[in-house]
C-alpha cells in the first residue's frame, strides 16, 4: 500500500513537502533546496531496475515554492554522465532555464550546480531533466507554487496526481529499436482477418480503398502511439500498488494532474464524479465542469471533486492506445479501492482523424507517390485550411476550433461512456489579457518527419540543419502550427507564455504546451517579453531527440525570423 499524507491546508502541504527535502521552511535555509541525481534500483514490474532519479525517488519530492520568493536550487550530480534540471512552465532568466546547449553547459558528473530565481507565478508545475533521455529513465518530479493572492475558488484538500510512463527496456534501446523500426512497438497491427471484418462492416470497395490509401501514405491506422507495453504509473505508483488519496464526505479535494510522461497521453475520468476544471498549465481559467479530459505530454490541469458519499473512488487515466491505463484511488479510508473500469478497444485512425475527408474519392488530387516514407516536406502544397474537420474560426482561416481531439471517429473517442469531454474551446481565462491585439507578424511551423527512418521535424528541418528562431523583443508573433504527421505533437515553448487561440479573444488561455492533434492547425499568440535563448520543442522525448526541436533567440535588434 503506497504511503499517503492526506493535505489538510495548504501551509500543511508547504510543510509537508519541505519536510520531505530535509530542508528547513525557515531561517537561513529559507527558500533553499537541495536536489541530487542519482541512481537508485526500483521494482516496478516485478523486475529490479536501476532507474535515474531525484533525492532517491521517483518521481522526484513535491517542490513547493511560494509566488514572490527567492528561491536557490542546489542540484548535485553523482550519475556518470552529464545532467539537467527544467523548470518546467516557469518564468525565469533564460540562463536558469535548465537547458544544456541552449542556456547553460550542463552539469558535470560530481559538480553541484546552483539555480536561482524569483518566482513570479503560481499553479502546477513540474521539473524534468533536459539531458539527453534521462527523463524517461525517471528523472522528473512535481512543482507547486501556492499563490500569493486568494485563488477564485474553495477546496479542503489537495493532492498531486502525476501521470507517468515506465519501461524495464532502457531509453536508448527503445530509441535504437525505433529507428531501425518504426512500428517495433506497434502491437495491434492490422490483419487478413481484420481486412474481412472491415469488410463485412464497410463493403469491399471502401475496406479497399481505404487500405490502398493507408499503404500508399506508408502509415498504419493503428499506430496511435510510438511506443507500447509501458507501465503506467500515478506519482511512481502502478495500478496494482493503489496510490490513494483520502477525503472526507462533502469536502472539496483539489486533484492536481500533471502529465511527467515520456510519450503517453491519457484520457482521464473519475467514474462517479464530476470534475470542475480550475487550472490549465498552471493558469487560472472560468472553472468547466466535465467527467472526463485527454492530457497531452507536460500539460498540466488541476479539478475540484467533491465526493458526499463514504466509498472509494477509481482515478482512471487510460492512454491513448488503450495498451494500459494508470489508476488510483479516492476514498475515506486507506486499504479501499473503487472498481476499475472497462479500458475500451484500441482506437483507429481514419483518413478524417488526418484531416482529410472520409470520401476516399476526394484524395485524388493528392500524389501519394510524394508521400513515401511519410515525408511529410513533401507534403507542402496541401492547403491544410480546406481539410475536411476543420473549422475556421477568429479570423484567421486555417485555425481549428480550440480543440485537443483529431476531428475523425479515431482519436476523438475519450472512454466508454457519453459525458461531456474538455476540448481546448473549453478553456477560457479567468482574467482577460490586457495586452491582447493582433500579431505583428505570422511564423508557420509545418510539424513533419519520416516515420520509416524515424525522424521528427520542423519545416522539414530536423534541429541540427535549422537555424534558431529570432523574435525581436516586445513583438506579438503568432505560431500557427501545421501538423502534417499521423502522430499528436506537445508542442512547448520555453520562458514565454503562448496565448492559445481558442476563439475566445481577449480570454484566450495562456499555456506552455499546446497539443496538435493529427491533420489538424493551431495557431498562438507570443509575446516576444522575455531576452535570451530558448528551447521550442514537441515534448515527445523521442521526438524531440530526434530533430523535431528549435532555438527561439529573443532580442533588441530587429530579425527575421526563419
Amino acid at each position: 500500500m503506497a504511503l499517503t499524507i492526506p493535505i489538510l491546508t495548504r501551509a500543511a502541504a508547504f510543510a509537508a513537502a519541505i519536510s520531505l527535502l530535509g530542508v528547513s521552511p525557515s531561517g537561513a535555509n529559507a527558500g533553499t533546496y537541495d536536489l541530487t541525481i542519482g541512481k537508485t534500483e526500483v521494482n516496478i514490474t516485478g523486475r529490479p531496475r536501476t532507474a535515474m532519479t531525484v533525492n532517491g525517488q521517483l518521481p522526484g519530492p513535491v517542490l513547493r515554492f511560494k509566488e514572490g520568493e527567492e528561491v536557490t536550487l542546489n542540484v548535485k550530480n553523482t550519475l556518470d554522465e552529464d545532467t539537467s534540471i527544467h523548470w518546467h512552465g516557469i518564468i525565469l532568466p533564460y540562463t536558469q532555464d535548465g537547458v544544456p546547449g541552449i542556456s547553460f553547459p550542463g552539469i558535470k558528473p560530481g559538480e553541484t550546480f546552483t539555480y536561482r530565481f524569483k518566482i513570479n507565478q503560481a499553479g502546477t508545475y513540474w521539473y524534468h531533466s533536459h539531458s539527453g533521455l534521462q527523463e524517461q529513465a525517471g528523472v522528473y518530479g512535481p512543482l507547486v507554487i501556492e499563490s500569493a493572492k486568494r485563488e477564485p475558488y474553495k477546496y479542503d484538500r489537495e493532492y498531486v496526481v502525476m501521470l507517468s510512463d515506465w519501461s524495464d527496456t532502457k531509453a536508448e534501446t527503445i530509441l535504437s529499436n525505433l529507428k531501425k523500426q518504426s512500428d517495433y512497438y506497434n502491437y495491434s497491427q492490422r490483419t487478413l482477418g481484420t481486412f474481412f471484418s472491415d469488410v463485412a462492416k464497410n463493403g469491399f470497395s471502401e475496406t479497399v480503398s481505404d487500405r490502398l490509401s493507408w499503404g500508399q501514405m506508408r502509415m498504419a491506422p493503428t499506430d496511435i502511439a510510438d511506443v507500447s507495453g509501458y507501465t503506467y504509473l500515478i506519482n511512481g505508483q502502478s495500478p496494482a500498488a493503489n496510490w490513494t488519496a483520502l477525503f472526507r464526505p462533502g469536502e472539496r479535494v483539489r486533484l492536481r494532474f500533471i502529465n511527467g510522461s515520456a510519450m503517453s497521453y491519457f484520457d482521464v475520468r473519475i467514474p462517479g464524479l464530476k470534475m470542475t476544471v480550475v487550472q490549465a498549465d498552471g493558469n487560472d481559467i472560468q472553472p468547466k465542469t466535465v467527467d472526463q479530459f485527454r492530457i497531452a505530454v507536460a500539460e498540466t490541469y488541476d479539478v475540484i471533486v467533491q465526493p458526499k458519499q463514504e466509498q472509494a473512488y477509481t482515478i482512471f487515466a487510460a492512454s491513448l492506445a488503450r495498451t494500459g491505463y494508470a489508476a488510483g484511488t479516492l476514498a475515506p479510508r486507506e486499504g479501499m479501492r473503487g472498481e476499475i473500469p472497462k479500458l475500451g478497444e484500441s482506437p483507429i485512425l481514419t483518413m478524417a482523424d488526418m484531416g482529410m475527408s472520409m470520401d476516399h474519392g476526394s484524395m485524388a488530387g493528392m500524389d501519394h507517390s510524394k508521400m513515401a516514407g511519410m515525408d511529410h516536406s513533401k507534403m507542402q502544397g496541401m492547403d491544410h485550411s480546406k481539410m475536411t474537420g476543420m473549422e475556421a474560426m477568429g479570423g484567421d482561416e486555417g485555425v481549428i476550433r480550440g480543440d485537443n481531439y483529431a476531428p475523425g471517429s479515431g482519436l476523438s473517442q475519450v472512454g466508454d461512456n457519453d459525458g461531456t469531454v474538455l476540448v481546448y474551446g473549453d478553456l477560457k481565462s479567468m482574467k482577460p489579457d490586457t495586452e491582447y491585439r493582433t500579431p505583428d507578424r505570422v511564423i508557420e511551423l509545418r510539424l513533419t518527419g519520416n516515420m520509416e527512418r524515424y525522424f521528427w521535424s520542423i519545416n522539414g528541418k530536423k534541429y541540427s540543419e535549422a537555424e534558431p528562431i529570432r523574435l525581436r523583443y516586445g513583438e506579438r508573433v503568432r505560431f500557427k502550427f501545421i501538423n502534417e504527421t499521423m502522430m499528436s505533437h506537445p508542442m512547448h515553448l520555453h520562458g514565454m507564455w503562448m496565448h492559445l487561440d481558442t476563439g475566445n479573444g481577449r480570454f484566450n488561455p495562456l499555456k506552455h504546451t499546446v497539443n496538435v492533434a493529427p491533420g489538424t492547425t493551431l495557431s498562438v499568440d507570443v509575446p516576444a517579453d522575455a531576452m535570451g535563448q530558448w528551447a521550442f520543442h514537441c515534448h515527445l522525448i523521442y521526438h524531440m531527440a530526434t530533430g523535431m526541436f528549435r532555438k527561439v533567440i529573443v532580442e533588441q535588434k530587429t530579425a527575421s525570423a526563419n
